[in-house]
This record gives structure tokens, sequence and C-alpha cells, in this order.
């Protein structure tokens, strides 16, 4: 049989222990398992002092890992599902995501449910569906200072993020745009149900080939979000003189100086989703985010008489 991969949240015991668990259970089975925690697609935040500080997008990769696997499970919580994003993409191995958090909104299966979901994989009983990721790169002239893959979204801000910035926004070949507010967001659809949501952007199924850009708190009532198509790409020209905060995913970032840009496009690897029954969209959103659950009127207060 050919070989797996299990990536895991090393800081949370429960993935650990689940970790070497199924790591026997499929050596059990005849699978070879290849074994990596998700530190690897945790980038970090850079030196502010640096030049250059970035991590080329393939030598995220665990080691160990390459094309020849047939799927990987992801242990942890979303946070782990962002990280093993960037490590599986570039090898385009396909993963199933178990929640070993708190919301899981990203994930497919659940502790109680692991063992019928390792048959299904065992058996190829599953389907796939690709979500589209960003590529952020900071550019000073042509000079790549900072990059990252993003399956959620990029937000550049001041520090700390207490009073208003200025952006010049050019998307494709359109005319810039200023905008003006305590930042901005660019999300993709996955990531428009995670800071873009909270910041008053709207949610867009994951199938739609969008991008969105989102201003935080704008000194404006004209400026809400846009959303265009993500075969174009948009730069950020930051307004401000002094240095701003970009955050890829809420768990990588780095400044972002007067002299830089900002450019994101679509990114030529995605993330591919193991789906164990048909994705319905719409019932993650319920469930997790009460979307479109019946309104229930309250009982009417009792009669003191």
């Amino acid at each position: 049989m050919p070989d797996v991969g299990i990536i895991y949240n090393d800081s949370k015991p429960t993935a650990c222990t689940i970790a070497e668990e199924l790591q026997q259970q499929l050596n059990a089975r005849g699978w070879g398992v290849r074994l990596a925690t998700s530190q690897s697609g945790l980038l970090g935040y850079s030196n502010p002092d640096s030049v250059i500080c970035h991590t080329p997008v393939e030598s995220l990769v665990p080691r160990g890992f390459d094309r020849d696997l047939r799927w990987a499970i992801v242990l942890g919580g979303d946070g782990t599902v962002l990280a093993a994003a960037r490590q599986l993409a570039p090898i385009g191995v396909p993963m199933l995501t178990v929640n070993t958090g708190h919301l899981g909104f990203l994930a497919e299966a659940y502790l109680d449910t692991l063992p019928a979901a390792v048959e299904q994989l065992c058996a190829s009983e599953y389907s796939l569906e690709e979500r589209t990721m960003m590529e952020v790169k900071v550019l000073r002239r042509e000079l790549i200072r900072w990059a990252a893959l993003s399956l959620n979204e990029m937000a550049l801000h001041r520090e700390p993020l207490t009073s208003m910035c200025h952006f010049e926004v050019a998307i494709g070949k359109h005319v810039p745009v200023d905008i003006a507010a305590d930042g901005v967001i660019v999300s993709t659809p996955t990531g428009s149900t995670a800071y873009s949501l909270s910041s008053g952007g709207p949610v867009v199924t994951p199938d739609v080939p969008v991008f969105q850009l989102v201003p935080i708190c704008p000194h404006s009532l004209a400026s809400r979000a846009l959303v265009f198509a993500n075969r174009e790409p948009m730069t950020i020209f930051p307004a401000t003189p002094e240095r701003l905060m970009m955050v890829v995913d809420g768990n990588a970032g780095c400044y972002v100086w007067p002299e830089d840009r900002v450019l994101i496009q679509r990114s030529r690897y995605s993330a591919k989703f193991i789906r164990l029954q048909p994705n319905e969209f719409f019932r993650v959103l319920r469930e997790k985010l009460g979307w479109g659950l019946p309104h229930v009127a309250k009982p009417s207060a009792p009669d003191p008489s």
C-alpha cells in the first residue's frame, strides 16, 4: 500500500496521543505512515531589522512528505488546518481535517467519529473539494521582502490598531482607489467566514472564484466590502508615513513600510479537503455560526391575574 501522512498540533496533548495511536492502527493495516507536526506551516513574524526574511512556500513541506502520499490526516484546530494547508498544497496531497480544538469550522471529522472516518479513508470512500489560496508578497521595488501562502486572509493595519490609515488599492488594470480606515482585509472565500466576517464582509461560498476587500472601520459611509474576480492581482500601497503591520491567517506576519507595496494574487496551489459526506456549506454555517436558524418568538409573559 502507498504511504499516508499525519500532521498534528504538538502543543495539544490530545492531538499527540491520537497521532501515535493512528500511526499504530494504520501500520497494522499495512499502510506506511509519515508523521509531522504543523510547526513548519506556522510562519511566525519576521524580524523588522532584516531586509529579507521570508521562507519559500515549497520549503514548508514536512521532511519525508511528497506527492506519493495518498492522503494526510490533520489533527488540531482551525489554526492547525491553516498551517497544514501551507505544508500540503505544494505537493497536492488532500487532507482529512479532524478537530481537537474549539470551533473547528474547517473540520470534517471529530474524535468520536474518527474510527468511522478512517474506515472510509482506507476504503477510498470520499470526495475531494479544492479551496483557492492566495499568494501574499511584500515588495520593495522588485525585491521580495516577505511572502506567504494564505488560505484565509491578509490583514494590514497600524500597530497598535488605534488610528486611521490611508491605502491606495489597485485591482488589475482598474483605476486605483483610496481607502481611509483602521486597516484592510483581503480574504478568500474560505476566509470570508473568519476575520472578514467579523469586520462586516459578506459570506462567500467556497466555489466562487473571487477575493474580497473589506475595510476595517472605514472613515466613510461609502467604503464597503468589495468582491472581485480572483484572476486579477491586487496591489496595496500604504499611504501612511508610519510602518504598518501585516498578518496572514492569524499566525504569520511582517512590518510594511511606506516604501513597500503588498501584492496579492491567486496562488497556483490549492488546498484539497477530503469530504466524507456531500459538502453542505449552509449546514456548516448553521451549525457553527447560527446562520439561517428560524426565528422563534419569546413566550408571552404569564397573566399576573
